[in-house]
C-alpha cells in the first residue's frame, strides 16, 4: 500500500509539472492499412477518404493520416519507395499518371472534403531514400562511374534521378530521353551512400535498407557522369536545401496540417528540425505555426524517443513504442500481467507523445480472397500485432485515449474489415464497414468528456485495476481480469455531491463523489459477461449529443513553372510558366468548391506585363475572369458545388515567359460531388483553349479541345505570308509532311474561334 500510494503521489506531481500539451489531443486515425486496396476505388484512395469523411466526422475523429502521395515505382507501391515527391499524381511516368491514391485533383479535393468536414490532414513523408531511378524501363537510371568506385552492394547504382516536366514530358523511355528530362531537384550518385566523403553501411544513418539512402551532408553534392545529358550544378547543402524548398512547396499545394514522418532513425536529426521550423514559420500563408502536428515514427526505447524529440528541439514528438509494449503485455498476459505498471512505461517526455495500439506496420495479417483474416505475418511487425478481436483490446484502447498525449487509432480497429468485404465494401454503407462499438465510444469519451483539457493523473494502481483521471474531466479505468470486476475508491478533482454517469455503458447506476472528494469506481472483466470489455468511463452526468465540427477552409497554391507540371497528354496538363509571345493558356488546376466565394491570387514574377486568369467549369467553359498586372485577386460566388478549373495566359502576345503563383481559398462540400455542371450565362467561345501536341512536330499535329467545331487552319511563315491551308474541326489533326522544318504559327478560325499558336517543324 505504501509502495503505490508513493507511486501515485510521484505521477500526480509529474501530471502537474508537464505543461500542456501543444497538440490539445487531437485524436488521429490512420486512414488506411498497410497493402489498402477498395475495388470501388482503383487507385483511388484519396476518394474513398473523401466518401469516408462524414463518417469520420460524426466519430468526433479530429485528424486523418494518409499514404505518402508522391510518385512511387507504380500504383502497385504503397507509397513507401518515392521517386518523384514533385509528382502528385500529376505527371506522366513511370508508365503512369495516378499514384495509389490517385491523381492530384483527387487528392486536393480529398483534403478540403476532409477540411469542409473539421477534420485536419496529417501527411506521410518519406524522406531517408528514393528509389527506382531510370524511365519506365529503367533505362538512364545506372551510373557506372557509381557502381564501380561507390558500390553500396545493393542499388547497382541506380542512382540517376530526372524527372518529368512541363518542358520535358515522357516523349520517350530511351536512356538519352531520360537523363535530359528538366523535373525539379534531379539527384545524382553523389546524394546519396556512399559518395567521396561519407561511406555507408555502418550505422541506421548511412545503411541502404530500401533504396538508395539519401546523404544529408554538406558535401553530398556533385554531378553525375553521364554525358550528353541534363547535369545541372549543385551547390553545397543541396540535398538539405532540396528537401526544405520541396517541404515548403508541398505543404502549400497541398494544405495539408501536419505531418507524420517515416522511419525517421535513418536520416539526420536536424533535416526533421529545418524542415518543421520552416513549415511551422516560413511557409507564407501555409505556415503551421508551433502547434502543428508532427510526429516521427522511431522504434527504440524511452529515452531514445526522448532524445530524439529533444534533437528536433521539441517540433515533433513519436510514437510512444514503450507504452505500447505494455498495452501488448496485457493484452498477452492473460489476465497475469501487471496492469498498474503500463504508466510507468509511457516516455517521459510526453508533450508530444502519440500513444497508439495498432498501426500499419505493427499489424500485417495473412488474408483470403474476400480479405478475412487466415494467419499473421510476424516477419513483417516491427512490433507483435494486437488483435483487434483480443478480448482485453477495449481495455488497451480506453488506457491509449486516457494517457497524457494525442491518441492515434488504426483503421483496422475503427473498422471491422474481415467480414468478408475488405475490397468490396463501399464506405458510406454502415454494415459493409461496420464500426466497432468500443472503439466509437472510446472516442466519444475523450471527446465529449474533453479529457484533453484535463490534467492527467494516476489515480489508482494494482496488478489487475488502473485508474486515471483527466482531472475533473472524466475517470478511466480499465480491468485485465478475465471473469471478475474490479472496485476500487479513488480521490477525485471532482467536487463533493458530483453526480458521475459511465459514459461506456458498463454500469447502469450512477455513483456520486462523497463529502472527502473519494468515489467508487467499478469496472467490468473482459470475458464478455458485460456490454463492454475490460473498461468504464465515468463523467459528469448529463453529457449528451453528437459532432459537427466548424468547416474549414482550404487554401492551396500552385507554382506555375517549367521545371513543375507536365505537358504529356496522358497527364493532367497542369503546370508551365506562361509561355513567351504566346497566348496558349496554361491549366493551373482543379478545385472541388461547394457554394460560397471562391477567392483566386494570382502573384506574377514580373508584375509590369498583363495576365488574364480565368475560372471554368469542367467542360472548360469561362465563367469569369481578369485581366491585369501585378497582383491580381478574382472574386467568383459559386452558385451550384461543382468542379471548377483555373487557368491562365498572357493578355498580350508580346510579352515575355514567366512564373506565375496561383493561389486559390475555397471551401469544399462536406461529401463529395458527382460532376455537376454549373449554370453559365457568359458566351466563353473565345475562351476555348485548343492544345497542339506534339509541338514541335516531325510530321503531323493533333488538336485537342473540349469542343469539335469545324475550324479553318492556315500554317503561315514567321513574315506571316500563307503557307497552307485547309479545313479541319478542333478535335483533328493536321498532316505536315510536305512542311519544310522551321518555325511557324498555325492559326485557326471559326464561329466564334480564333486562335493563334506557335508551330516547330523538326
Amino acid at each position: 500500500m505504501k509502495r503505490q500510494i508513493l507511486i501515485l503521489f510521484s505521477l500526480i506531481f509529474i501530471s502537474l509539472t508537464q505543461a500542456q500539451n501543444p497538440w490539445n489531443g487531437k485524436v488521429v486515425l490512420q486512414g488506411f492499412w498497410w497493402d489498402y486496396w477498395n475495388n470501388n476505388y482503383p487507385d483511388g484512395w484519396a476518394n474513398y477518404l473523401s466518401d469516408l469523411a462524414p463518417r469520420l466526422r460524426d466519430l468526433g475523429v479530429d485528424a486523418v493520416w494518409i499514404p505518402p502521395t508522391y510518385k512511387n515505382t507504380g500504383v502497385n507501391s504503397v507509397g513507401y519507395s518515392p521517386f518523384d515527391h514533385y509528382d502528385l499524381g500529376d505527371k506522366y511516368q513511370k508508365g503512369e499518371t495516378k499514384t495509389r491514391v490517385g491523381n492530384k485533383d483527387d487528392l486536393l479535393k480529398m483534403i478540403a472534403i476532409l477540411h469542409a468536414n473539421g477534420i485536419e490532414v496529417i501527411q506521410d513523408i518519406v524522406l531517408n531514400h528514393v528509389d527506382n531511378a531510370g524511365s519506365q524501363t529503367g533505362a538512364g537510371g545506372q551510373d557506372l562511374y557509381a557502381l564501380n568506385n561507390y558500390n553500396d552492394w545493393t542499388t547497382s547504382g541506380y542512382k540517376n534521378f530526372r524527372y518529368v516536366s512541363f518542358d520535358s514530358p515522357a516523349d520517350s523511355t530511351s536512356a538519352f530521353h531520360y537523363l535530359n528530362r528538366k523535373g525539379r531537384w534531379p539527384k545524382n550518385w553523389q546524394n546519396f551512400y556512399p559518395n567521396q566523403f561519407n561511406a555507408c553501411c555502418s550505422n541506421d544513418l548511412n545503411s541502404v535498407y530500401w533504396g538508395p539512402d539519401v546523404s544529408y551532408e554538406s558535401n553530398a553534392y556533385g554531378q553525375s557522369s553521364c554525358v550528353n545529358c541534363y547535369n545541372p550544378n549543385q551547390n553545397q547543402n543541396y540535398m538539405l536545401d532540396e528537401a526544405r524548398n520541396w517541404f515548403v512547396w508541398f505543404k502549400k499545394q497541398t494544405g495539408v496540417d501536419g505531418y507524420r514522418f517515416d522511419a525517421v532513425k535513418h536520416f539526420p536529426t536536424y533535416v526533421v528540425e529545418d524542415l518543421l521550423w520552416n513549415a511551422q514559420n516560413n511557409a507564407g500563408f501555409a505556415s503551421g505555426g508551433t502547434q502543428m502536428y508532427a510526429v516521427g515514427e522511431y522504434v527504440g526505447g524511452g529515452s531514445d524517443l526522448d532524445n530524439w524529440v529533444s534533437a528536433v528541439q521539441n517540433r515533433a514528438g513519436t510514437f510512444d513504442f514503450g507504452l505500447r509494449d505494455g498495452l501488448y503485455g496485457m493484452t498477452q498476459g492473460s489476465g497475469f500481467y501487471d496492469i498498474g505498471n503500463i504508466p510507468n512505461l509511457q516516455q517521459g517526455n510526453r508533450q508530444r507523445t502519440v500513444a497508439f495500439v495498432n498501426n500499419h506496420d505493427t499489424f500485417r495479417p495473412q488474408f483470403d480472397a474476400n480479405g478475412n483474416y487466415i494467419g499473421w505475418n510476424t516477419g513483417d511487425e516491427l512490433a507483435p500485432h494486437i488483435d483487434p478481436f483480443d478480448p482485453r483490446s477495449e481495455a488497451a484502447h480506453a488506457i491509449a485515449f486516457a494517457v497524457d498525449g494525442s491518441p492515434m487509432i488504426f483503421m483496422e480497429d475503427l473498422f471491422n474489415l474481415s467480414n468478408g468485404n475488405r475490397y468490396s465494401h463501399w464506405p458510406t454503407n454502415h454494415t459493409d464497414l461496420p464500426i466497432r462499438d468500443a472503439l466509437a465510444n472510446i472516442i466519444w469519451c475523450h471527446q465529449k468528456l474533453n479529457f484533453k483539457n484535463g490534467a492527467y493523473k494516476v489515480r489508482h494502481q494494482d496488478p489487475d485495476h488502473l485508474i486515471i483521471e483527466r482531472s475533473g474531466k472524466a475517470i478511466i479505468s480499465a480491468n485485465d481480469n478475465w471473469s471478475t470486476w474490479q472496485n476500487a475508491w479513488i480521490q477525485t478533482d471532482f467536487a463533493p455531491g458530483t453526480q458521475l454517469h459511465d459514459y461506456s455503458g458498463a454500469n447502469s447506476n450512477d455513483i456520486y463523489v462523497n463529502n472527502s472528494g473519494w468515489v467508487e469506481i467499478h469496472t467490468p472483466p473482459c470475458d464478455g459477461s458485460n456490454m463492454r470489455r475490460g473498461y468504464s468511463i465515468w463523467g459528469p452526468a448529463g453529457i449528451t449529443g453528437g459532432f459537427n465540427p466548424n468547416p474549414k477552409l482550404t487554401t492551396q497554391e500552385w507554382e506555375m513553372a517549367n521545371d513543375l507540371g507536365d505537358s504529356h497528354p496522358w497527364s493532367l496538363q497542369q503546370g508551365g510558366a506562361l509561355p513567351t509571345n504566346s497566348l496558349d493558356y496554361r491549366y493551373v488546376g482543379k478545385v472541388h468548391s461547394d457554394t460560397g466565394l471562391v477567392q483566386i491570387d494570382l502573384y506574377p514574377a514580373d508584375s509590369t506585363q498583363s495576365i488574364k486568369l480565368l475560372i471554368l467549369d469542367d467542360n472548360d467553359v469561362s465563367l469569369d475572369s481578369i485581366t491585369g498586372v501585378g497582383h491580381l485577386v478574382l472574386n467568383y460566388n459559386v452558385t451550384v458545388a461543382a468542379n471548377y478549373k483555373i487557368k491562365i495566359r498572357n493578355a498580350s502576345i508580346n510579352n515575355s515567359g514567366q512564373k506565375v503563383w496561383v493561389k486559390v481559398t475555397y471551401k469544399a462540400p462536406k461529401q463529395a460531388l458527382g460532376n455537376n455542371v454549373p449554370v453559365h450565362t457568359k458566351d466563353a467561345a473565345q475562351d476555348v483553349e485548343v492544345k497542339l501536341y506534339p509541338n514541335p512536330t516531325y510530321d503531323r499535329i493533333f488538336l485537342a479541345a473540349p469542343i469539335s467545331s469545324k475550324v479553318n487552319a492556315e500554317i503561315l511563315d514567321v513574315t506571316g505570308q500563307l503557307i497552307m491551308e485547309m479545313q479541319t474541326t478542333l478535335q483533328g489533326e493536321i498532316d505536315l509532311q510536305n512542311l519544310d522544318p522551321g518555325n511557324y504559327f498555325i492559326r485557326l478560325s471559326g464561329d466564334k474561334v480564333n486562335v493563334f499558336k506557335k508551330l516547330v517543324k523538326l
